[in-house]
């Protein structure tokens, strides 16, 4: 089976939920400070990630209006920004960095929002034959063990030749916001389970009676992380939704397509060793933000800090 070098990377959404601030400017492209301190747009730290996975190619799915500002920002450095940072390296790094991103970088464009399936249609010609990495363009990930969490997927996929999905335990309260699924665990690897249905942001009435996972505490779910590698065949479980013509509220969802390719094919998942972020909601911003600064060298700052912003009247409101 050929080795994963391609990732598929959605960030065509309107970004509703950050207005004013993306009413001109991508959601994707909003800054964080990065676990090494550097500040970077949330897609670089996303696609860097992959890089260091072994990704060699990516695609990268943008909306016709925003094209142009993702194409602006990893062309590297101009002649004239070379002057200005003349003799500090780090910013000479980080600007040879960007462009060998945009040499990596292909784009497909949606042309009109059809959810988050379609969106991930868009990239079936870069993709071709081969598998591939596909991850959500809002979802910053950090992983607590050694190997990053796109690397965890991967090797699973390597290992069992087989399409897997990472997942995380979710409570009840959360699963109007992702993905859920359930199977049984594989003896040989119990972070591995062999699926036996995908649901989308299910009920809970759904989710206690169709999706509980044999080891789980109740109220407990197996929830999509945000990595996924998958074959060329999830292109056509793709297709076969869209030719329907029946897409649901918001447009023909991924979740419907990974439930097909179940069908199809044996499909896994994997509990990731790590935590997802979604800064593409308000409040999910201000947790990435918080997260990767607490595992940045501004740690020990961070964490002093932080019982600053708390007065004794905030403390009694928690209690």
């Amino acid at each position: 089976m050929p080795k994963v070098r391609k990732a598929v990377v959605t960030a065509a959404g309107q970004g509703l939920r950050h207005f004013p601030a993306t009413q001109e400017f991508q959601k994707e492209l909003l800054p964080l400070v990065d676990r090494d301190g550097t500040t970077r747009p949330t897609i670089q730290i996303i696609l860097q990630e992959a890089l260091d996975a072994g990704i060699e190619e990516i695609c990268l799915v943008v909306s016709p209006q925003r094209e142009a500002q993702f194409r602006g920002y990893f062309r590297g450095m101009l002649d004239d920004q070379l002057s200005y940072f003349q003799g500090k390296q780090w910013a000479l790094d980080e600007g040879e960095r960007l462009a060998d991103l945009g040499r990596r970088i292909t784009y497909a464009v949606q042309r009109e929002p059809g959810g988050d399936g379609h969106a991930v249609f868009c990239a079936r010609d870069f993709v071709r034959e081969d598998p591939f990495l596909l991850l959500l363009g809002d979802h910053v990930f950090v992983p607590t063990g050694g190997r990053s969490c796109c690397r965890q997927v991967m090797d699973v996929y390597d290992n069992r030749e087989a399409p897997v999905s990472g997942v995380q335990r979710t409570g009840e309260d959360f699963l109007h916001l992702f993905g859920t699924v359930t199977g049984r665990r594989l003896s040989v690897d119990p972070s591995v389970y062999e699926l036996s249905q995908v649901a989308e942001k299910p009920t809970v009435e759904f989710a206690e009676e169709h999706l509980r996972t044999r080891g789980l505490r109740r109220g407990e779910y197996l929830c999509f992380f945000g990595v996924h590698v998958m074959p060329p065949l999830l292109f056509e479980m793709l297709a076969g939704l869209i030719h329907e013509g029946r897409p649901s509220r918001v447009g023909y969802q991924l979740t419907d397509a990974l439930e097909r390719l179940r069908h199809q094919d044996t499909y896994l998942a994997v509990e990731v060793e790590g935590a997802r972020y979604d800064m593409g909601m308000p409040f999910g911003y201000i947790q990435t933000q918080l997260a990767l600064a607490i595992n940045s060298p501004a740690r020990r700052q961070v964490l002093s800090w932080l019982p600053n912003l708390l007065t004794m009247q905030d403390l009694e409101k928690l209690r």
